[in-house]
């Protein structure tokens, strides 16, 4: 399929361990290990999937780093229990989720300005992009306690400490990916954040027909 090509080689060498966990998992008959290494497959190549229809392009380092996020939260969670050897495990991943979530919210609103760094305060913009990242990490909180409740799941471990915590990470995280938007509109970088937001707009240059080049 001509849009999984030219991805990064993190991309394709996660991939491969997954088609790899997949195989080996047929032929010893550990069909959890093929059941949770194709959906992990199938959820990495989702975005890719769906971008297209949506008329969006993907840049490959965000590509990158959904296919990391979601190995490192399906398979390496599940399969290898990382979320019980490593109790730093859960927390990491929350952060880089909200961190992600709140670039994400940046570029959304920066989406819908047009690209116009002047419409709104740079802190303003920021703001709204701390916000979304809580948001949607608040409502994965909400689709755990529902999992549990209705499925008698373990996802919320111990309850209120965990589901806290996690919240406290996700404010952390999205206040990283709004501060990062917010250095971005004033010209700085954050952690490489710039060429990311840079590379989005380039390969979506339609919808930000006010951005200025500096």
């Amino acid at each position: 399929m001509g849009i999984l090509r030219g991805q990064t080689p993190v991309t394709y060498a996660v991939w491969s361990i997954l088609l790899a966990a997949a195989l080996v998992g047929l032929g010893t008959g550990r069909w959890t290990v093929v059941f949770v290494s194709l959906a992990t497959l199938a959820v990495s190549m989702l975005p890719l999937l769906l971008a297209p229809r949506l008329g969006i392009r993907l840049p490959r380092r965000f590509i990158a780093l959904i296919v990391v996020f979601t190995f490192s939260t399906l398979f390496l969670g599940e399969v290898f229990d990382f979320y019980e050897r490593y109790w730093w495990w859960d927390i990491a991943l929350h952060g880089l989720s909200a961190v992600t979530f709140g670039l994400l919210g940046f570029l959304l609103i920066f989406l819908l300005f047009e690209g116009d760094r002047y419409a709104a305060p740079a802190w303003a913009l920021g703001l709204i992009a701390f916000c979304m990242g809580v948001t949607i990490g608040a409502v994965w909180e909400i689709f755990e306690f529902g999992m549990d409740q209705i499925f008698t799941l373990n996802m919320q471990k111990s309850g209120l400490m965990d589901t806290m915590w996690d919240l406290i990470v996700d404010c952390i995280g999205a206040g990283l990916g709004g501060f990062a938007g917010y250095l971005y509109l004033k010209g700085r970088d954050l952690g490489g954040s710039r060429a990311m937001i840079d590379e989005f707009i380039r390969l979506n240059r339609r919808f930000f027909s006010r951005s200025r080049s500096r």
